[in-house]
């Protein structure tokens, strides 16, 4: 592997990679997807993933959604930028984003896995505490409903 291959490697990167998570509300839901690839494989997550090379960080979220979802969305507010590191046995970093959260408005369409999501769905909101979810998952869903709300 050369160098310029180390860089862009998801496993064990060099420097953390950035990407995107999304927020889908639409009335009293939320769309999940259970990842299909590692990291937090088979988890129920947000819809995201990596930033491509040229792409803004609201294309990248409109992009994510429309690959794992077939959801079309507009991304519209900033959530917050989360750090998911994930170490191996040895303590070593084997996975590092830099997530930058966004909510999105739902435009058109019904979820259908697709990319590296195993499966989508719309969850009631009262429901998610039975989708185990990741602590930051939850809070950038909260803040997305309270920003919603006025709150």
């Amino acid at each position: 592997m050369d160098r310029g291959d180390a860089l862009l490697s998801r496993e064990y990167p060099e420097r953390p990679l950035v990407g995107v998570g999304v927020v889908v509300l639409k009335a009293d839901t939320v769309l999940l997807v259970r990842r299909g690839t590692a990291p937090r494989r088979d988890e129920w997550s947000l819809p995201g993933g990596a930033q491509e090379l040229g792409e803004t960080l609201r294309e990248a979220a409109a992009r994510e959604v429309r690959e794992e979802t077939g959801l079309e969305v507009t991304p519209t507010t900033l959530l917050d930028a989360v750090d998911s590191i994930a170490r191996d046995e040895g303590g070593r970093v084997q996975y590092h984003y830099t997530l930058v959260d966004f909510a999105a408005e739902w435009q058109a369409g019904e979820p259908a896995p697709g990319g590296d999501a195993a499966a989508t769905r719309w969850v009631a909101l009262d429901d998610l505490n039975q989708y185990k979810l990741w602590d930051e998952t939850l809070r950038v869903i909260r803040l997305a409903i309270s920003r919603r709300d006025g709150d």
